[in-house]
């Protein structure tokens, strides 16, 4: 049966989203957003109203189209419903093999997502994304535009690893970081803050 979609953050990476939702075939009945500037619609679609509007669809399920973490997750413990919609798009490359993707998460065009691999709640694996085999990435994590995470990596909650960035296997990277652009983890980072360079330091 085909889902009814709202998705809440009408902007760019929202556009992306909708996509992915049109492309697998469910209804997307529009966006919700508290930016009130905004128009009545976005590339075609309508702005239904504020996130608080979500009490009137209680038939739709929902997914937070925002890219800071730190929003998605305050929004996933504001709107008060278990029925979140989890985004893959068609030519994104699943493993079947041991795979979760927890609900409310998206990933994008020629993702790869391989064996063993545990996806958390709320979580953007972005366009050509590489997840390897045995990862774990917690709740609310980014993982950027072909970025590339190698085998038994373990990220924590609400990390964004940054466009490009790489991290080698069997390294963990606590929560609340950034790792920027280009940026080469080979050891595990456990105190939180914004890692750059090759290899990632702190700054």
């Amino acid at each position: 049966m085909r889902k009814k979609v709202i998705i809440i953050g009408a902007s760019g990476h929202g556009k992306v989203v909708a996509d992915i939702i049109q492309k697998s075939g469910d209804i997307l009945l529009g966006f919700l957003d508290d930016n009130k500037s905004l128009p009545d619609q976005l590339s075609g679609i309508p702005i239904l109203g504020t996130v608080n509007d979500y009490k009137k669809y209680s038939q739709a399920k929902f997914i937070i189209a925002i890219g800071n973490a730190e929003i998605r997750e305050r929004i996933s413990k504001e709107v008060k419903t278990d029925s979140w919609y989890t985004a893959i798009h068609p030519n994104a490359v699943i493993s079947k093999l041991d795979t979760r993707i927890d609900q409310g998460t998206v990933v994008m065009a020629n993702a790869v997502i391989n064996p063993g691999a545990v996806i958390g709640k709320h979580c953007i694996i972005n366009t050509g994304a590489i997840v390897e085999h045995d990862n774990t990435i917690e709740d609310y994590v980014h993982v950027s535009v072909g970025a590339k995470l190698a085998g038994n990596v373990h990220v924590g909650r609400k990390t964004w690893v940054g466009i490009g960035a790489t991290v080698k296997n069997n390294v963990s990277v606590c929560e609340d970081c950034m790792i920027g652009a280009g940026a080469v983890v080979i050891n595990n980072i456990v105190e939180k803050g914004t890692y750059i360079g090759i290899p990632a330091r702190i700054v």
